[in-house]
């Protein structure tokens, strides 16, 4: 059953809404990184409103304080948000999409919208369709914006996210997320394959190189066992 553009869109707000449980007190945690490194109130909230990339921010904002040139500071946000081309892969492949649409939606794409369009989105939303992931990617945006205004403004007196396991939150939703995809052999060959490729690169480079090789390397797997095997891949292998 298709729903109305608004209807999707409210759908893939409030898909978001067990991630604003980890994504709130880490806005605040980037708030107080910034502001301890001398951002002024303006230049943090600008980075979340332009930039919107919790790993990003947090990485860019420890360098700004260290001194560190322009040219670093690219360098590493840019190694850290490489998988998102794998996210537009794969959301190119199920939803066609062009002009100023692509761009919006390619400018609010983070993590989290992904898993919960590609998980949820064919279930809440008669299939994956642009309202709902702009609903679950905005929904975050705000989020994200509110509180590290929060935090700017009175971050220095609330606690850090990991002393009150706020850091289990992202690790737990992702999961709950990869299970139902879970659906034969070649999928749990696929994520186990991808899960230990992670682990090992992530031993001798950074987060986003880390994503980026283990996201390539399940996608070639799950495309070549689906070749071989004449099975059909989730789009999330093939991508």
């Amino acid at each position: 059953m298709s729903l109305s553009p608004t209807a999707s869109f409210r759908a893939g707000w409030l898909a978001m809404l067990p991630i604003w449980l980890g994504v709130a007190p880490f806005a605040v945690a980037y708030a107080v990184t910034a502001r301890a490194a001398h951002l002024s109130l303006f230049e943090t909230q600008l980075m979340s409103l332009t930039v919107f990339a919790g790993a990003s921010q947090f990485a860019a904002a420890g360098l700004f304080g260290q001194g560190v040139g322009a040219a670093s500071i690219v360098a590493t946000t840019f190694l850290l948000n490489v998988r998102h081309v794998l996210y537009g892969l794969s959301l190119a492949q199920q939803l066609p999409i062009h002009g100023l649409r692509r761009l919006v939606a390619a400018q609010f794409l983070t993590d989290e919208a992904y898993g919960v369009t590609v998980s949820a989105a064919p279930k809440s939303a008669g299939g994956l369709n642009l309202g709902f992931l702009l609903g679950a990617e905005l929904s975050l945006y705000v989020v994200w914006n509110l509180f590290t205004l929060l935090g700017s403004l009175v971050g220095s007196v609330i606690p850090d996210p990991k002393a009150v396991g706020a850091d289990v939150v992202f690790p737990l939703a992702f999961l709950g997320l990869l299970v139902p995809m879970l659906r034969g052999r070649l999928e749990l060959l696929v994520a186990a394959t991808s899960g230990v490729l992670a682990w090992a690169v992530s031993r001798v480079s950074p987060g986003g190189v880390t994503v980026l090789v283990a996201g390539v390397g399940g996608a070639l797997l799950g495309a070549a066992l689906s070749r071989t095997t004449g099975a059909p891949a989730s789009p999330e292998n093939e991508a």
